[in-house]
């Protein structure tokens, strides 16, 4: 929804890529697990925010349509 909100799903990303790189580099396998991990929460906040714009949308044109009549 917010520009915010959608900049913090892709630190997220961005975050856990890197977190989930360096367990590849040092071969700590718990460290690469926690960056996917996180990883898979940025996308997933990400989805949400997609949702939310949808259904904002949704709910928009609904108004509109009954304004109408």
């Amino acid at each position: 929804m917010t520009k915010e909100d959608r900049l913090d799903a892709k630190m997220d990303q961005i975050k856990g890529k890197i977190t989930e790189t360096k367990g590849k580099i040092t071969h700590d396998k718990q460290e690469e697990v926690k960056g996917r991990a996180e990883g898979l929460l940025g996308k997933a906040k990400e989805k949400l925010e997609d949702v939310k714009d949808d259904v904002s949308e949704k709910i928009i044109e609904v108004m509109d349509k009954s304004k109408k009549k």
